[in-house]
């Protein structure tokens, strides 16, 4: 009886998001933009080729570059990454000190948008074009 409780249990689990992949062009660029201008954590990968590289970008959530692709291809701002940071100021300090262009939702250069719940938010997009959210939301 116990083990059909426990199966039942885990029929109804919701999925949790273990990854997210980019195919990209040029690896070392992408790696560098998300481990040095966005800061988050490499992880090991194991396939050790020179064609992967992994973050941990939740608890049990990762975002898995892979190199490869033989161009760069064109992405919709729709279709996004969201990260939440603690400080939108710092953050577009750091945009601004190397550089890199941001967009209100409404696609306004180097402007912030203030969403109607009050979390501001920006987009940026990284060195392949791939869209990136970045808010200040409480988390």
């Amino acid at each position: 009886m116990i083990s059909a409780c426990v199966q039942a249990s885990a029929q109804k689990k919701s999925p949790v998001l273990n990854h997210i992949a980019h195919y990209v062009k040029d690896l070392e660029k992408c790696t560098a933009f998300y481990r040095d201008i966005l800061q988050i954590d490499t992880i090991p990968e194991p396939f050790h080729d020179g064609r992967h590289t992994w973050f941990k970008i939740g608890e049990h959530s990762q975002l898995h570059l892979i190199g490869g692709a033989k161009e760069v291809t064109t992405h919709d701002r729709n279709s996004h990454l969201c990260f939440s940071v603690p400080s939108m100021d710092a953050f577009i300090n750091g945009l601004q000190k190397n550089r890199i262009s941001f967009y209100s939702w409404a696609g306004e250069l180097n402007k912030v948008t203030n969403r109607v719940d009050g979390v501001k938010q920006v987009y940026i997009t990284d060195p392949e074009g791939y869209w990136v959210e970045i808010n200040d939301d409480r988390y």
